[in-house]
């Protein structure tokens, strides 16, 4: 499927309007996060979602509706219980979504977002998306919707756009900054001269982070498999072998880049370098102790997200083993993830990618990995 932004950018560089309708807010078990977005264009192309289906019919006539007037609406949708034929979300949860029109207008601060994302560099959009009657002390503006819709674009150069207020724009870029180092988007709220309290206007942050990393290593057909899975999943997908002859773009399309080096070097001059955070996912599938345990030793010194090692149970007891007599520490090793992989019984290796990138998800969002008819509460936790 087509990305939301690279859409809308493309469609309007055309000169086409779109309606962008995004997540801005969400209770108890909402399917998507903050940040979930739907464009509709003009031609009624349809791309994204925001719900996975409850509520996207009724949205698709508000951003139509949207596209005609250019007025934003601000919408929240929840459970209803009440009459089977009203809109609302079945799985219990509720969401604010925000619905504008993105146009010619947006141009400077869409090409400057695209420019940040080929180049690697974190941006971010601050939206007006709601604004109070009242704001005191102090004068309320005689218009305060006429603030709704406004936009100040953040791409670590000086930022394009205003929100209406040079304090509000202060304030908002610099807690818009600290969302987008963390890698989430969210809402922001202030008085209408950049006042922290709760009560004025509401801004929703989309962060446009850098994609997380998944460093590959060994170049063998389940690391071509673990690759495309990672690529699926939205990771930049790097795979790393000191065997030149296997390691080649050929065998290994989906990943982003292909390393001939020899892995504990390769990943040491990542870390060093700033290039790998604690977002970044680790697979060791050499099973080969002259590669694995100078590799893990690097990997599990530092915080990262996952550490995955393929082996059998024999392989993982030698590799433990070694890595105590490294001086590897008790709570580093409980880190690592080995035999790598849920528990699915799978045997080629695409079926063992699934199993690895299972486990990577439950680890992202806490996950037990069990099946769900046998949990209780809610399905999607909050992050």
């Amino acid at each position: 499927m087509p990305d939301v932004f690279d859409e809308a950018h493309r469609r309007c560089r055309g000169g086409e309007p779109v309606a962008l309708a995004t997540v801005v807010a969400t209770w108890r078990s909402a399917p998507q996060p903050p940040g979930a977005t739907m464009l509709v264009a003009a031609d009624g192309t349809v791309t994204g979602s925001v719900s996975g289906g409850c509520v996207e019919a009724d949205l698709y006539e508000r951003a139509r509706r949207v596209l005609d007037t250019g007025a934003p609406e601000l919408t929240r949708y929840g459970i209803s219980d009440d009459d089977a034929y009203a809109v609302g979300l079945t799985c219990g949860g509720v969401l604010d979504v925000f619905v504008e029109r993105v146009d010619a207008h947006a141009l400077p601060g869409l090409d400057a977002i695209a420019a940040a994302r080929r180049d690697g560099r974190p941006a971010a959009v601050v939206t007006c998306v709601a604004a109070d009657a009242g704001d005191p002390p102090g004068p309320v503006p005689a218009d305060p919707a006429g603030r709704l819709g406004r936009r100040l674009v953040l791409t670590g150069r000086q930022p394009t756009g205003s929100l209406g207020d040079d304090r509000l724009d202060a304030a908002a870029s610099a807690d818009a900054l600290g969302l987008l180092a963390a890698g989430h988007s969210g809402m922001l709220r202030y008085g209408y001269h950049g006042q922290r309290r709760g009560c004025g206007v509401s801004l929703f942050v989309t962060a446009y982070a850098t994609p997380p990393r998944m460093i590959v290593f060994g170049a063998i057909d389940f690391a071509a498999a673990v690759a495309r899975i990672g690529a699926f999943l939205g990771y930049r997908v790097t795979v790393c072998d000191a065997r030149p002859v296997f390691t080649t773009t050929r065998r290994f399309p989906e990943a982003d880049e292909v390393v001939v080096q020899w892995p504990h070097r390769y990943l040491r001059t990542e870390v060093d370098a700033g290039r790998v955070d604690e977002r970044t996912v680790v697979c060791v599938l050499t099973h080969d102790p002259r590669f694995d345990v100078p590799l893990l030793e690097v990997a599990l010194r530092h915080p990262l997200a996952y550490v995955g090692a393929m082996g059998s149970r024999r392989t993982h007891d030698e590799r433990l083993k070694l890595l105590r007599e490294a001086g590897v520490s008790p709570a580093q090793l409980a880190r690592l993830a080995s035999p790598i992989g849920l528990d699915l019984g799978g045997r080629t290796p695409e079926e063992t990618a699934v199993s690895v990138a299972a486990q990577i998800v439950a680890a992202r969002w806490g996950g037990t990995g069990r099946p769900l008819v046998a949990l209780d509460g809610p399905i999607h936790q909050l992050g």
